[in-house]
C-alpha cells in the first residue's frame, strides 16, 4: 500500500498549470464559428454607426424652425425629399424644409433633429408635400451619432471568449467572414475497470454501467475541446500501458478515470513510471476526489481522475477544465466564485476542503446555495441538478443554514483569472 501525502488544491492547480499552453489559431467560416473560442480579440475597424443616422421613421429638419411651434401654432414645413434605408439624399435641408427619412438612414445635410412620423400631420397641396409640427424640437433630438456604439480601434471582445449569437453579430458587423479561433485540443479518454459495462449492456451482479466516460466526454465538449474515446480497458497492466501510451502520442492530453487509488488493482502509478511520465501529484486535500493525480510526459498532461462519479466530475472541473480553457486562449480559465448563503445545514466536519454539488437559488433578492442529493463521491444522480459547487474549507466543523459560503459556478461563461484558494485558516 502506497502512502500518499496530500497537497493543497491551490498547489495542485499551480503544478498542473506550469504546463499550460496556447492552442494554434485556425480560420473558420463565420457560418461555422458558433461555440468556438476566439484566439484574437475583436477590434472595431470602423465607427458604429458609420454616420449620423435616424433611429426612427420620421422627418429630418432644423430644430430652429420649430422654436414657435405649439398645439395652437403648428409650424408648416415643406417636404423636399425622401430617404430610404441605405440611401443618401443629395439635398440639404433649408429653412422651413424637411426630408422624410426611414430608420437607419443617414441624416441629410442641414438637419439637426428628427421628428417621429406619428407626431406630425402630413398634407398635400398642389402636388407638393408638407408636414405640420406642433412641438418644439431640440438640437440633436432623435439622432444616433456616428461612433456612439463603437469607435474605430476599440477592443470589443477579448480572445478566449466563446462565440455566442451576440458575438457572431459583431463578427458580421466588422467584416469577419473568416474568424480566428483556437484549434480545439484533442483529449484522450480511458475508463478503466473490469467492473464496467456499456449503456446497452444488462446489469449483472458485481457490475456497473460506465457513466464516467460519457460524463467526462460531455465535460470536454462543454469546455470547448474534442475527445477521442479509447477502448474500455480492464485491469490489465500491459493493456492499460499500451493504450495510455498510444493516447499520449495521438492526443494533446489524456484523462483516465479509475485506477488511481491505492488498491491492489490500481495500476496507473506504475504505468506512469513505465512510460516515463513524471508524477506531479497523486493526492489532494479535497473531498471528493482526494486521489486525483496528474503526470507529465513530453510536455503533455495525463489526468488521473477518481472512478467515483462525483469525485471524477469535481476533478475535471478543478484541473482539466482550466487547462483546456487556457489552451483555447482564455485569460480567465478558472471557475468563477461568488458568495452566497447556505440554504440548509451541512454538519459534516471537513478535514479537507469539500466541494459540494449544489444549485443556485434566488430568493428575496439574495443568492442561496442548496446542496443536491447525497454528498458521497460515488453518487451520480446529484450531478444532474448541480450548477455550482459549494466550497466548504478544510479545518472546519460543519456549517449551518445562513452561513456565507463560496460558490463555484459550473455553467458560467465569464470565468476567473484566478483559481479558488484555501483560506489561510485551513488545516
Amino acid at each position: 500500500m502506497e502512502i500518499r501525502k496530500p497537497i493543497w488544491v491551490r498547489d495542485a492547480v499551480a503544478k498542473m498549470m506550469e504546463y499550460k499552453k496556447r492552442g494554434e489559431t485556425e480560420l473558420v467560416s463565420i457560418d461555422e464559428c458558433d461555440g468556438r473560442f476566439l484566439s484574437e480579440p475583436i477590434i472595431a475597424d470602423h465607427d458604429v454607426p458609420p454616420f449620423n443616422r435616424s433611429p426612427y421613421d420620421g422627418f429630418a429638419l432644423r430644430s430652429s424652425d420649430t422654436e414657435n411651434a405649439s398645439r395652437d401654432n403648428p409650424q408648416r414645413l415643406q417636404v423636399v425629399d425622401e430617404i430610404g434605408a441605405g440611401q443618401v439624399s443629395g439635398k440639404t435641408v433649408g429653412p422651413m424644409e424637411a426630408i422624410r427619412i426611414m430608420t437607419g438612414a443617414q441624416i441629410p445635410g442641414g438637419a439637426d433633429c428628427v421628428v417621429m412620423l406619428e407626431l406630425v400631420n402630413e398634407l398635400k397641396e398642389n402636388g407638393e408635400s408638407f408636414i405640420e409640427i406642433k412641438r418644439v424640437m431640440k438640437k440633436w433630438d432623435n439622432i444616433s451619432f456616428q461612433g456612439e456604439d463603437a469607435k474605430k480601434g476599440t477592443p470589443l471582445i477579448d480572445k478566449g471568449v466563446r462565440i455566442n449569437p451576440g458575438i457572431k453579430a459583431l463578427l458580421a458587423t466588422f467584416g469577419y467572414s473568416k474568424v480566428p479561433v483556437a484549434k480545439k485540443p484533442l483529449i484522450g479518454v480511458l475508463a478503466t475497470g473490469s467492473e464496467l459495462l456499456g449503456p446497452e449492456d444488462d446489469l449483472v451482479p458485481g457490475k456497473i454501467r460506465n457513466s464516467n466516460g460519457y460524463m467526462i466526454e460531455s465535460q470536454i465538449l462543454r469546455a470547448g475541446a474534442q475527445y477521442k474515446r479509447y477502448e474500455q480497458c480492464a485491469d490489465d497492466l500491459e493493456k492499460l500501458r499500451d493504450t495510455i501510451m498510444q493516447a499520449t502520442e495521438e492526443c494533446d492530453a489524456v484523462i483516465t478515470t479509475g485506477g488511481v487509488s491505492v488498491g491492489d488493482y490500481d495500476h496507473l502509478p506504475e504505468i506512469y513510471e513505465q512510460i516515463g511520465a513524471r508524477l506531479l501529484f497523486n493526492k489532494i486535500a479535497m473531498r471528493p476526489g482526494s486521489v486525483t493525480s496528474c503526470a507529465e510526459r513530453d510536455g503533455k498532461l495525463l489526468f488521473g481522475l477518481s472512478g467515483n462519479p462525483s469525485a471524477c466530475y469535481v476533478g475535471f472541473e478543478l484541473f482539466a477544465g482550466p487547462y483546456i480553457k487556457y489552451w483555447l486562449h482564455s485569460d480567465r480559465p478558472y471557475l468563477r466564485t461568488i458568495r452566497g448563503t447556505l440554504k440548509s445545514d451541512f454538519p459534516k466536519p471537513n478535514p479537507f476542503s469539500r466541494f459540494v454539488r449544489s444549485r443556485i437559488l434566488f430568493e428575496d433578492g439574495k443568492v442561496y446555495a442548496e446542496p443536491v442529493g447525497l454528498d458521497k463521491s460515488g453518487v451520480v444522480t446529484s450531478l444532474a441538478w448541480a450548477d455550482c459547487f459549494i466550497v466548504l474549507p478544510g479545518g472546519t466543523r460543519g456549517f449551518q443554514a445562513g452561513d456565507h459560503v463560496d460558490m463555484m459556478l459550473l455553467e458560467d461563461a465569464e470565468g476567473s483569472d484566478k483559481p479558488w484558494q484555501e483560506p489561510r485558516f485551513s488545516k
